[in-house]
């Protein structure tokens, strides 16, 4: 089959179309908030810091990912989407009273919780969309999925700062309110009735496996319901370690960026938002090809190849002309994602219905939270390190994590994505 035609068939479906086209209308205004958010700190308050914690306030609900997600296992998840974006949406309406240093700690105290609902909504959409889209197609339909959340992140931020300067703050707040809002209508028609896990529907049926219920015992051993289905799976563990550890190296990159457009290229600091658009385009590529390659390459070897191409992109940072600049920046956007697309995709595909709201919040904190300390991590090796030493070394290091995953690929003799139902575990 065709990548064109998986696409269309992925945008002809009716709950991943609609899913698709609430991830667009929220990650807009979100998109917009996000980057409006440091921009309203730092004028309220003339502090850097506090405009740099606007971004860890919307990350740190990430840390909490399987206790949120727990939600997503013990709600109907087409309800929770829409109840939730509502929600948000009111959530978000306070902020137009934000106007000084004073009521600062309004912004703050939205932004975690807009952070904490994004981490229920995505557990909840994961589920919701394993449970109802062909498996053959769940790997075209991340990929897609990425495309939109970077497209959003191509042009929402612009139109953001244009109408923060407009119009000030509280009209993006509003604006994110009402993608929120629209979010939920669209989550409203979407086509099913329940979340049940079912068979491919371009398949032969699949052998019925039963889905465990809800794990007995503590609240805690439900939380940890996740972690153990992870460490449990040998499809799971290794792609979700790897995605930890190459968004630990993407934070490192991250931190250096602006030392890199200074020290190394000798440009102003503006020229990292132009390298920030050429990453994001290449995260928009690889979204349109994740599908069509991951059911010609096994699951790990494409998120191998995903990793040695984000390695050779950060290593090449070490050098100044700015044509290669550009083409490290396009390298790091489409190999960086190839890992997390692989990771959920195989989450949805091998994790039953009663856990897999946990799971996926699970290996999306897993994932995510080392790109948060090494953020700050990084933030300190820049003062006392030379850059193109820190690029270098995590080009290295992430080439060699490309080593290791692929090696283990042809070890177990990995096949390429099939459909069907979860696959017995080991």
């Amino acid at each position: 089959m065709g990548g064109g035609s998986a696409v269309v068939r992925v945008l002809r479906d009716r709950t991943a179309g609609r899913c698709l086209a609430g991830v667009v209308v929220s990650g807009f205004g979100t998109s917009a908030l996000w980057l409006t958010a440091g921009i309203w700190a730092k004028s309220l308050t003339g502090s850097n810091s506090l405009a740099a914690l606007t971004v860890f306030a919307m990350w740190a609900p990430v840390l909490a990912g399987p206790a949120l997600g727990a939600l997503a296992d013990r709600m109907d998840r087409k309800v929770l989407l829409v109840r939730g974006n509502l929600v948000t949406a009111c959530l978000l309406v306070p902020l137009v009273l934000v106007d000084s240093g004073r009521t600062v700690w309004l912004l703050f105290a939205v932004l975690v919780l807009h952070g904490a609902s994004g981490v229920v909504l995505d557990a909840a959409e994961s589920a919701l969309v394993a449970g109802t889209v062909p498996a053959s197609l769940l790997a075209d339909f991340n990929g897609l999925r990425m495309t939109a959340n970077e497209g959003m992140k191509l042009v929402a931020p612009l139109a953001g700062a244009g109408l923060y300067v407009r119009f000030g703050g509280p009209a993006v707040a509003l604006l994110a309110a009402a993608g929120c809002a629209l979010a939920a209508l669209v989550f409203a028609r979407l086509p099913v009735r329940g979340t049940p896990r079912t068979p491919a529907r371009d398949s032969a049926p699949a052998p019925e496996l039963p889905t465990p219920p809800p794990p007995a015992g503590t609240w805690r051993d439900e939380l940890a319901a996740g972690l153990r289905r992870i460490r449990a799976s040998a499809v799971l563990r290794p792609l979700v370690t790897a995605g930890a550890a190459t968004m630990f190296l993407a934070g490192v990159n991250g931190a250096v960026t602006f030392a890199y457009v200074d020290e190394v290229l000798g440009r102003a600091p503006a020229y990292a938002g132009v390298l920030y658009a050429v990453q994001g385009a290449g995260s928009v590529a690889v979204g349109l090809l994740a599908g069509p390659l991951l059911r010609r390459l096994p699951e790990r070897l494409f998120a191998a190849g995903g990793i040695a191409v984000f390695a050779l992109g950060v290593g090449a940072r070490t050098v100044s002309p700015d044509a290669v600049a550009l083409g490290a920046s396009a390298a790091i956007g489409f190999g960086l994602p190839c890992v997390l697309i692989a990771a959920m995709t195989a989450v949805q595909r091998e994790t039953p219905d009663a856990v897999l709201g946990r799971t996926a919040a699970t290996a999306g904190s897993l994932m995510t939270a080392p790109n948060a300390v090494a953020l700050a991590l990084g933030a300190g090796l820049v003062a006392v390190a030379d850059v193109r030493v820190l690029t270098a070394a995590a080009g290295a290091a992430g080439v060699l994590a490309s080593i290791v995953l692929a090696a283990g690929a042809r070890r177990r003799g990995g096949a390429p994505v099939k459909c069907g139902g979860p696959s017995p575990q080991p």
